[in-house]
């Protein structure tokens, strides 16, 4: 599984957008940015110079990013582009010379704001997506109504639904990843498979828009979230499992070979060197087997309780 250049561009726009970061410049290739507080606070690992600012009040200075996605293309577009005027450097400060270099604006030019590739796998991303887990395991969202709704007279039901976003991962000596993200009725228990499609069509918000009420639920979240785990649990029951036997003929043939190495080996008289012998022979049955058995494993990596219009017949 890998994601490409704009993938990967795609959702560090989405947290910067989110955490409400100021864009300064933007191409099909990088981004400069200057950090909200916010991101500042997730992203720069600097807890002694926030403790100072919420210490004393004083106005914070985030810092500025030049996040580049495709290294190749942007070096080849920066070596096009004429160099910038020198202009002076900015005084130090005590703030900066104690608790790290800040721009005091969102200025663009070579030493002033430091550039990171990121690109999948890089130490960055795997940041990002963290602290977007760690941030958004759980969301509570409400669908946005459109105009002709906050002027009617009569308020419009919302349904509840529990989301969940669920990883099944199916591994042997390979390994094979996909997301689940399917959605059930608090109201009635239907469940939906295109629950992720449903929702990428709806304008979404945090607070209850004016004007609407929502109905009340028959099924409990907990209720709701094990009729889910059963829908995926039995959709994995009618999944197609030749590579797990094929894994499990690739297992029996691995430890054909470590039987036949290590048969002469264990005829070995010697107590103490006997025990070493089938200790490591354990060892390398036992790796073997981790290594190749077939398992399949589920999990909710993320949910959400969504409120969305009812759909009358």
């Amino acid at each position: 599984m890998s994601l490409s250049p704009q993938e990967v561009q795609k959702q560090v726009l989405t947290y910067l957008e989110t955490t409400e970061c100021s864009i300064i410049e933007k191409s099909p290739y990088h981004v400069t940015v200057k950090l909200s507080p916010q991101a500042d606070k997730q992203l720069t690992n600097r807890p002694y110079y926030w403790g100072f600012i919420e210490r004393t009040g004083a106005e914070p200075e985030t810092l500025s990013y030049t996040f580049v996605f495709a290294p190749d293309q942007y070096n080849e577009q920066v070596a096009k582009t004429p160099p910038p005027s020198a202009q002076p450097q900015p005084q130090d400060s005590i703030l900066s010379r104690y608790f790290g270099v800040n721009p005091a604006g969102p200025r663009i030019g070579p030493g002033r704001i430091p550039r990171e590739d990121v690109t999948y796998g890089s130490s960055r991303l795997q940041q990002i997506w963290a602290i977007a887990r760690q941030e958004g395991s759980c969301v509570y969202l409400f669908e946005q109504p459109g105009p002709l709704q906050r002027e009617t007279l009569f308020s419009a039901p919302y349904e509840p639904w529990l989301g969940v976003c669920f990883k099944v991962e199916m591994t042997c000596d390979v390994k094979k990843e996909a997301l689940h993200f399917i959605g059930i009725s608090l109201v009635t228990g239907q469940i939906d498979q295109q629950f992720a499609q449903r929702l990428e069509k709806l304008q979404l918000g945090p607070r209850l828009p004016e004007n609407i009420h929502i109905q009340p639920g028959s099924l409990s979240l907990a209720g709701a979230a094990n009729l889910l785990e059963k829908h995926m649990k039995d959709q994995l029951a009618g999944e197609d499992y030749s590579w797990a036997e094929a894994a499990r003929e690739r297992l029996r043939d691995e430890l054909a070979v470590i039987d036949m190495y290590y048969e002469d080996l264990l005829k070995e008289t010697e107590e103490e060197k006997l025990t070493a012998i089938r200790e490591q022979y354990d060892n390398r049955r036992s790796e073997m087997t981790w290594q190749y058995e077939p398992k399949v494993n589920l999990s909710a990596i993320t949910c959400g309780l969504f409120h969305l219009r009812s759909i009358r017949p």
